[in-house]
This record gives structure tokens, C-alpha cells and sequence, in this order.
């Protein structure tokens, strides 16, 4: 098996792999990001070797439940969790107890790193983070066009436009499961984004403002952003914690007053149930000296 991002494995384990390579046209080289790479692997128990590579890589675990070591660190991530690993030689190999699904997206360019970082990534180490399931529905998409159309650029408009549909959805602005939000769910989570997520709105006044019955309204926002109102709110929120955490230098407790949460302890322990470490250890992490690109030295067998 020759792939991209697994390794050489024993034939009983052999994985099943899907992926293709992407040649950006012109004008996506010029926009200094895009898509190099795509694809899925489903895997049975076992370990597996990472490929060392150059591009920060976003891995997403579609079913099943997965152990990331990378460097001495664990990393545990379940259905609907995603990370970002760092392009590099670094030891990296997942774990898996039965059967998971996994997506990944390798970024490419000179402006990569921005939309690591815009997509809530720390660039020099993996950092648990959930995925709105728009997110991975266009994460689908664009391994289903790589694919498709892998090694050349008859696709390289429509791949840049997934690209930045996921960084949008990532960012709170009304991107669909299908094209777009309707009007009245796009009302709401524009409300929600023009706010910042400082005001604590409960599902009777999200649907006040989408003029809908409330359970009609919680129907409507599930079926177009797939997944509950207050949990995409939750989701927003600490998206803009890390922000202020990482690019505004504030302290923990002002983050957690500025999304709403006053309490420090009920936002210290929220950010680290949907981030996976405390806002402090974040801000510690987040002031390490951005990465840069790291050329890949061969691995060292375990």
C-alpha cells in the first residue's frame, strides 16, 4: 500500500485508502492557499504509522474512536472530533480499539498557516477540536472531488470553494449541510456572529428571531446545520474564546466575559470539555513562536 498519510502496514491489517492529489490552477496558486491533498482511510484494531509530510494535515474522525500519538503526546478523538498535525518528521501513529473512519485535508501555500490558524489550529502541535457537521460534510465533498479528478486542476475552483465554505462554517457565517442556510436559520446564526456570542440567547428567543414556534425552529436549525441550537452556540463560543485567548493577549476571565460566561470555573471547564485542554494551558501553548514549514527527514522506525 503506498499512500499519502498511512504507512506501510501488515497485510491482515491492510486499511481500506482513499485519497488523490490536487495540481491548483493559476488562480488558486495565487490565492497562497489550497488543497494539495484529500482522502479517507477505514481501519480495523491496530496500530498505525503517519507518514512524515510537509503540509499541515486536518484529520477528522467520521465513526469510530481513535488514540493520536504524536511526540510523546496522546491525543484521544472520537466521531466528530478533528485536529490539525503539523507537517514535520515527528513520531505520529494512531491507535484505534475496532473499526473508525477518518478524513483528512493537506494544506498547502504560503498563506496555509493562516488558515490553520482561522480554523482554530495551533500550527506546531495537534489540538483537539470539534467539527460542525457542515464541516464535514464538506470535507466529504472534497475528497469525493479529489478523487475524482486527482493530479490534474479540472477541479481546482470548486475544491477552493469547499475550502473556504469550511474555514466560513467554521467561523459562525451561514453555511448549509446543502448550499445555503435558509433565511430564517441564516437570521439567527447572523445574529449570534454579529453579537461576538456575548449574550447567552436561549432557544425561545433564537426563534423569536427566526419568527418560528420553537420546536419548529430547533427541527429547521438541526436539519440545516446539523446539529442543536445551544450546541452550535457552545461551539461558537469557544471558538471565540481561543481566539481572544491566543490573538488578543486577555486573561481567562475576561474570555469567559466576553462569550458570556462570568463564572471562570463554568468557562474553564466548558472550554476544556469542548477543547480538550484548560484556557490557560491553551494560552500557554498558543505563545509558542508560530511554526514554519519544516522540510521531512525519513522516520525513524518505532
Amino acid at each position: 500500500m503506498t499512500s499519502y498519510l498511512l504507512s506501510q502496514v501488515p497485510e491482515k491489517m491492510e486499511p481500506l485508502v482513499v485519497e488523490g492529489f490536487h495540481r491548483p490552477g493559476s488562480l488558486t496558486r495565487a490565492s497562497g492557499a489550497w488543497i494539495h491533498a484529500a482522502g479517507s482511510f477505514v481501519v480495523e484494531k491496530g496500530e498505525y504509522d503517519l507518514r512524515p509530510h510537509e503540509q499541515w494535515v486536518w484529520l477528522a474522525v467520521e465513526k469510530g474512536d481513535i488514540l493520536l500519538r504524536w511526540d510523546g503526546n496522546e491525543l484521544p478523538l472520537s466521531a466528530g472530533f478533528t485536529c490539525f498535525l503539523p507537517g514535520g518528521d515527528k513520531p505520529c501513529w494512531v491507535e484505534t480499539g475496532e473499526y473508525a473512519r477518518c478524513l483528512w485535508i493537506a494544506l498547502e501555500g504560503p498563506l496555509s498557516p493562516m488558515v490553520v490558524r482561522k480554523m482554530g489550529a495551533l500550527l506546531h502541535m495537534p489540538l483537539r477540536q470539534g467539527a460542525l457537521p457542515s464541516q464535514l460534510y464538506l470535507a466529504e465533498q472534497i475528497v469525493q472531488v479529489i478523487v475524482r479528478h486527482s493530479g490534474t486542476a479540472d477541479a481546482t475552483y470548486q475544491l477552493q470553494h469547499l475550502m473556504y465554505g469550511m474555514v466560513a462554517s467554521h467561523w459562525g457565517q451561514p453555511v448549509a449541510m446543502d448550499a445555503m442556510l435558509s433565511h430564517e436559520i441564516a437570521k439567527v446564526v447572523d445574529t449570534l456572529r454579529a453579537n461576538q456570542y456575548r449574550d447567552n440567547y436561549s432557544l425561545a428567543e433564537m426563534a423569536a428571531i427566526s419568527r418560528m414556534p420553537m420546536e419548529t425552529f430547533r427541527k429547521r436549525f438541526v436539519a440545516e446545520v446539523g446539529m442543536p441550537p445551544l450546541s452550535y452556540v457552545l461551539h461558537c463560543k469557544m471558538e471565540r474564546a481561543k481566539e481572544l485567548l491566543r490573538d488578543q493577549n486577555c486573561s481567562v476571565r475576561q474570555a469567559g466575559v466576553e462569550v458570556g460566561m462570568q463564572d471562570p470555573y463554568h468557562f474553564s471547564k466548558q472550554f476544556k470539555h469542548i477543547v480538550g485542554i484548560s484556557p490557560s494551558a491553551f494560552m500557554k501553548q498558543a505563545s509558542v513562536p508560530s511554526a514554519t514549514i519544516r522540510g521531512v527527514a525519513p522516520k525513524k522506525k518505532k
